[in-house]
Protein backbone atom coordinates (compact mmCIF):
# COMPACT_ATOMS: atom_id res chain seq x y z
CA UNK A 1 0.00 0.00 0.00
CA UNK A 2 1.64 3.33 -0.69
CA UNK A 3 1.78 6.50 1.61
CA UNK A 4 -1.14 8.16 -0.03
CA UNK A 5 -3.57 4.97 0.15
CA UNK A 6 -2.74 5.26 3.74
CA UNK A 7 -4.17 8.49 4.35
CA UNK A 8 -7.42 10.12 3.85
CA UNK A 9 -7.25 12.81 2.23
CA UNK A 10 -3.75 14.28 1.09
CA UNK A 11 -3.48 18.11 1.65
CA UNK A 12 -2.39 20.69 -0.18
CA UNK A 13 0.55 20.05 -3.80
CA UNK A 14 0.75 16.58 -2.29
CA UNK A 15 -1.83 15.01 -4.47
CA UNK A 16 -0.85 17.04 -7.00
CA UNK A 17 2.55 15.71 -7.10
CA UNK A 18 1.35 12.14 -6.51
CA UNK A 19 -0.94 12.47 -9.93
CA UNK A 20 1.96 13.77 -11.45
CA UNK A 21 4.41 10.88 -10.73
CA UNK A 22 1.86 9.05 -12.00
CA UNK A 23 1.66 10.49 -15.13
CA UNK A 24 5.14 10.12 -15.98
CA UNK A 25 5.04 6.53 -14.94
CA UNK A 26 2.53 5.99 -17.81
CA UNK A 27 4.39 8.15 -20.10
CA UNK A 28 5.64 5.21 -23.09
CA UNK A 29 3.37 2.50 -21.66
CA UNK A 30 0.61 0.45 -23.96
CA UNK A 31 -2.03 3.48 -24.84
CA UNK A 32 -4.40 1.09 -25.20
CA UNK A 33 -4.31 0.49 -21.53
CA UNK A 34 -3.92 3.82 -20.09
CA UNK A 35 -5.83 7.05 -20.95
CA UNK A 36 -3.00 8.92 -19.87
CA UNK A 37 -0.66 6.98 -21.94
CA UNK A 38 -2.73 7.54 -24.93
CA UNK A 39 -3.18 10.92 -24.37
CA UNK A 40 0.40 11.25 -24.08
CA UNK A 41 1.47 9.01 -27.18
CA UNK A 42 -1.40 11.24 -29.12
CA UNK A 43 1.02 14.48 -28.67
CA UNK A 44 0.76 18.01 -27.38
CA UNK A 45 -2.18 19.03 -29.61
CA UNK A 46 -4.47 16.81 -28.35
CA UNK A 47 -3.28 17.53 -25.02
CA UNK A 48 -4.06 21.18 -25.67
CA UNK A 49 -7.52 20.30 -26.79
CA UNK A 50 -8.17 18.15 -23.55
CA UNK A 51 -7.26 21.30 -21.45
CA UNK A 52 -8.89 23.83 -23.42
CA UNK A 53 -12.04 21.22 -23.47
CA UNK A 54 -11.64 20.77 -19.49
CA UNK A 55 -11.24 24.94 -19.07
CA UNK A 56 -14.46 25.73 -20.56
CA UNK A 57 -15.85 22.69 -19.14
CA UNK A 58 -14.99 24.30 -15.17
CA UNK A 59 -15.98 27.29 -16.42
CA UNK A 60 -19.76 26.19 -17.50
CA UNK A 61 -19.63 24.20 -14.00
CA UNK A 62 -18.58 27.21 -12.26
CA UNK A 63 -21.70 29.30 -13.58
CA UNK A 64 -24.36 27.16 -14.46
CA UNK A 65 -23.80 24.00 -12.18
CA UNK A 66 -23.14 22.57 -8.78
CA UNK A 67 -20.76 23.15 -6.21
CA UNK A 68 -19.66 19.33 -6.61
CA UNK A 69 -20.08 19.61 -10.52
CA UNK A 70 -17.34 22.53 -10.14
CA UNK A 71 -15.25 20.32 -7.66
CA UNK A 72 -15.52 17.48 -10.58
CA UNK A 73 -14.80 19.72 -13.50
CA UNK A 74 -11.73 21.58 -11.26
CA UNK A 75 -10.45 18.16 -10.85
CA UNK A 76 -10.24 17.17 -14.66
CA UNK A 77 -8.73 20.16 -15.51
CA UNK A 78 -5.82 20.29 -13.22
CA UNK A 79 -4.95 16.54 -14.43
CA UNK A 80 -5.08 17.77 -17.71
CA UNK A 81 -2.81 20.61 -16.75
CA UNK A 82 -0.52 18.02 -15.01
CA UNK A 83 -0.35 15.83 -18.48
CA UNK A 84 0.59 19.05 -20.21
CA UNK A 85 3.48 19.68 -18.11
CA UNK A 86 4.45 16.10 -18.06
CA UNK A 87 4.47 16.20 -22.14
CA UNK A 88 6.39 19.79 -21.98
CA UNK A 89 9.24 18.88 -19.24
CA UNK A 90 7.53 21.16 -16.67
CA UNK A 91 8.32 20.13 -13.00
CA UNK A 92 5.23 20.85 -10.67
CA UNK A 93 8.05 22.34 -8.22
CA UNK A 94 8.63 24.69 -11.12
CA UNK A 95 5.34 26.11 -10.99
CA UNK A 96 5.14 25.90 -7.12
CA UNK A 97 8.44 28.33 -7.46
CA UNK A 98 6.64 30.78 -9.60
CA UNK A 99 3.94 30.68 -7.37
CA UNK A 100 5.82 31.50 -4.24
CA UNK A 101 7.76 34.10 -5.68
CA UNK A 102 4.92 36.17 -6.70
CA UNK A 103 3.30 35.65 -3.20
CA UNK A 104 6.69 37.13 -1.85
CA UNK A 105 6.86 39.60 -4.54
CA UNK A 106 2.84 40.72 -3.31
CA UNK A 107 3.94 40.66 -0.10
CA UNK A 108 6.88 42.76 -0.44
CA UNK A 109 4.89 45.41 -2.35
CA UNK A 110 2.20 45.79 0.47
CA UNK A 111 4.42 46.31 3.12
CA UNK A 112 6.66 48.83 1.42
CA UNK A 113 2.53 50.67 0.54
CA UNK A 114 2.05 50.34 4.36
CA UNK A 115 5.08 51.82 5.14
CA UNK A 116 4.57 55.15 2.60
CA UNK A 117 1.11 55.43 3.50
CA UNK A 118 2.23 55.72 7.68
CA UNK A 119 4.38 58.36 6.51
CA UNK A 120 1.81 60.28 4.44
Amino acid sequence: MSDLEQKDSPQGCEILDHLYAVIEERRGTDPSESWTAKLLDKGLPKICQKLGEEATETVVAALAEGHEDLLEESADLLYHLLVLWAAKGVNPNEVYDVLYRRRVTADIKKKKTRKSDKKA
